[in-house]
């Protein structure tokens, strides 16, 4: 049979049946138009192993000879017990391919399982699989894990993942390959603040700009495990899988299960064209939230400036504070009002009132309506805050249904079954129970249905431990659950935006992310932190999708102080608000405040649907990043970028520094845009005598200039940045 081969974007993969299973070949840079015949390709079989070659199978199993992770482990459960067919020996039975998309079928006849293999290589070169295997027997079969997995070349000898903890998400960690398993584990019941958004492997010291890179996603929000497995003759494969408990997918005759989806990218130039790929296959989604101008799709609109109220006035919800504060936030230019925590029932602080999704009559005697219509009359949407899937037992849901109440126990809470320990005072409602998600669906769309909002800041503020359902581990049905709520929501209600909010970014991943328009990204607002924060997270999801605010001058979680300007650039590279009482803004800072949500708005449909650029800087005092277009329009903005310094450096001065990714024989204009020395902050921002000469009377140099001779910088004081703008001529 001819092997499976798609290409896109610079990327292939090459798939071979020659085996009598699927093969994979190659999984990496594109191949060009003609194969050769593959016949040469088997390599050598070696002394004390098995007699035969062992091919790198696009589902790895023991009955082929591979001594790594077998995609597939479980086991039929028969009258006579359980363990039977624990090894399938899945041979192949059809390949049907059409453009970018195949199927590949494979089965056990013996054993009674099935695995159908579906595969989309996306225009952008993102690769999107996921398995489907099904019980053809005649009794049980438990599934205990269904791996996807994709091998990597040879000369990937690193490996780079993300960890964190909450207030430091999606932090970097590098380490080599060497033989064995390197498991990255979420047993959170969600995604987690530690997940790794991205699981790389990569040539030697791979960066931003250089080097080749293999890396993978896993788009679930329930537990989870990602994996690179390199077995004895070196070969390494990476991959992931959804974390199974204790026979949480048993399938009765007939019956199938289907894994996650596995997205994995190829890049030749390091971990930007890892984030290109992604980009481009968000971005071509038709529900996606680009302006129509950007994508030629009908669907989407710029993304309003946001305020959220909850560093603003957390609990003390009053009428009278609340339009103060959307007069204050009209007047800088706000296009969305979110309020957030503290408006139902018995909700003055966060021990009581979850799952009560009434409007507390005591705080809103006439309902949400007077702000909502204060909010809309001066021009902004109305966004609320709601947390869904928990519930406090100080509450009267609680009180009504304790069996609603998620526990390791198959006695009902009132009954004296167990429940797990509290976190930040609340539990999980039991969305498997079908009485409880039909209450909480009709509660959310009532709400939805009786007020004008526009937008749901949708929380889940704790890690799913001892997570059952009558008596049984229920993540799995848990997951599906939610995510059955937020479609069927959004099929309700299609206007109304969503945002992911998880503890901050416990809860960020493309599974979530096919049914939200906006992740937040973190609860921290100090713009140090977010600098690495909002870094890794875009190297999977694209800024339009990461809401990132203007925090208080001093963080609210770090305590730390910064000037505006350093908080503002850090925020303008996202989903731009604010989360600050703005009342409290005067002055000079209020027109600098106000200036800085215009910039936003001119330049958002660049950022918005500009290519990633992150410099690779010697120095790591210094980062250096920003979007180009990727048609430049000559006159118009072509790339905004920021030059940030983290901390104090080794070196008097920063150097010049390259600027990457524009066209090599295009000339541009280069201007500083923000702080100028019209601005509060400029002083704080710099340390120097003189600044170089295009600081203040700007450049002109072609794309080849700039990347090789690059600008001198100037010297900014840690923690702070400079925004720079560059215009195609």
């Amino acid at each position: 049979m001819d092997p499976l081969y798609l290409r896109s974007a610079g990327t292939s993969l090459l798939i071979s049946f020659d085996s009598g299973e699927a093969e994979v070949i190659h999984w990496g840079a594109d191949l060009g138009a003609v194969l050769p015949d593959l016949g040469f390709l088997a390599g050598p079989v070696g002394h004390s192993s098995v007699d035969a070659r062992v091919p790198s199978g696009l589902l790895p199993q023991a009955s082929s000879s591979w001594r790594g992770r077998p995609a597939l482990r479980g086991h039929r459960i028969t009258g006579y017990g359980s363990g039977f067919d624990f090894s399938t020996r899945l041979r192949l039975t059809s390949v049907h391919a059409e453009g970018g998309t195949a199927t590949i079928g494979q089965s056990d006849a013996d054993a009674g399982i099935s695995v159908s293999t579906s595969l989309t290589l996306h225009d952008g070169g993102l690769l999107e699989l996921r398995h489907t295997i099904t019980n053809d027997g005649t009794t049980p079969f438990q599934v205990d894990e269904l791996a996807t997995v994709l091998p990597v070349a040879p000369d990937a000898v690193e490996l780079l993942d993300l960890t964190g903890r909450w207030c430091r998400e999606r932090h970097p960690q590098r380490q080599r390959i060497q033989q064995g398993t390197w498991v990255r584990t979420g047993r959170h019941g969600r995604t987690g603040h530690d997940s790794s958004l991205i699981f790389a492997a990569g040539t030697e010291g791979f960066g931003n700009r250089h080097g080749k890179v293999w890396a993978t996603h896993l788009a679930w929000s329930g537990n989870h495990e990602q994996f690179a497995d390199t077995i004895g003759d070196g070969r390494t494969v990476i991959g992931g899988s959804e974390l199974l408990g204790p026979a949480e997918v048993i399938l009765e005759p007939g019956a199938g299960y289907t894994t996650p989806a596995l997205f994995a990218a190829y890049s030749g130039h390091g971990l930007d064209g890892i984030s290109e790929a992604f980009y481009s296959w968000f971005r071509s989604r038709p529900h996606h939230v680009l302006p129509a101008a950007a994508t030629g799709l009908p669907a989407g609109k710029p993304r309003p400036v946001v305020l959220n109220t909850w560093e603003a006035v957390y609990f003390d919800h009053n009428l009278d504070t609340l339009i103060e504060l959307a007069d204050s936030a009209a007047d800088l230019g706000v296009e969305r009002f979110v309020l957030d925590d503290g408006w139902f029932r018995g909700r003055r602080d966060d021990h009581a009132g979850l799952g009560d999704w009434y409007v507390d009559e005591r705080v809103w005697p006439d309902g949400l309506t007077p702000l909502i219509d204060a909010v809309t009359s001066r021009g902004m949407e109305f966004g609320l805050w709601v947390e869904p899937e928990m519930v406090n037992l100080a509450s009267d849901v609680a009180r009504a249904h304790p069996d609603w109440i998620v526990g390791p126990s198959a006695a009902a809470h009132k009954d004296g079954g167990r429940l797990p320990l509290e976190w930040r005072n609340q539990h999980v409602i039991d969305l498997v129970n079908p009485e409880a998600w039909q209450y909480v669906f009709d509660r959310i769309s009532a709400l939805l249905s009786g007020n004008n909002i526009s937008y749901l800041k949708w929380d889940q503020n704790r890690d799913l431990v001892e997570h059952g359902h009558a008596g049984r581990s229920s993540v799995h049905a848990q997951t599906l659950a939610a995510y059955r709520l937020f479609d069927e929501l959004r099929k309700a209600h299609p206007g109304v935006e969503i945002e992911s909010c998880s503890s901050g970014g416990a809860r960020v991943d493309l599974g979530i992310l096919e049914r939200t328009d906006r992740i937040w990204a973190s609860d921290c607002n100090d713009a140090l932190e977010r600098q690495t924060i909002q870094r890794w997270t875009g190297v999977v999801v694209p800024p339009e999708l990461v809401g990132s605010h203007i925090g208080p001058t001093t963080s609210h979680t770090t305590a730390r102080t910064h000037d505006l300007s350093f908080r503002a650039i850090t925020a303008l590279f996202g989903h731009f608000g604010m989360e600050w009482d703005v009342r409290v803004v005067q002055g000079k800072d209020r027109e600098e405040l106000r200036r800085l949500v215009g910039l936003y708005k001119e330049h958002r449909d660049l950022i918005h649907s500009g290519l990633p650029v992150h410099a690779d800087i010697a120095d790591d005092a210094f980062q250096l990043y920003g979007v180009v277009a990727p048609a430049p329009v000559e006159g118009a903005t072509t790339a905004l970028f920021a030059v940030v310094g983290l901390r104090t450096s080794a070196s008097e001065t920063p150097g010049r520094m390259g600027i990457p990714g524009l066209d090599a024989e295009r000339s541009y204009q280069v201007e500083a845009v923000f702080p100028t020395p019209v601005d509060a902050d400029y002083a704080h921002t710099f340390t120097q005598v003189q600044p170089p000469a295009w600081l203040a009377g700007g450049a002109v140099a072609s794309g080849r200039f700039l990347a090789e001779v690059g600008l001198p910088m100037p010297t900014l004081n840690p923690e702070h940045a400079l925004l720079f703008k560059l215009t195609a001529l």
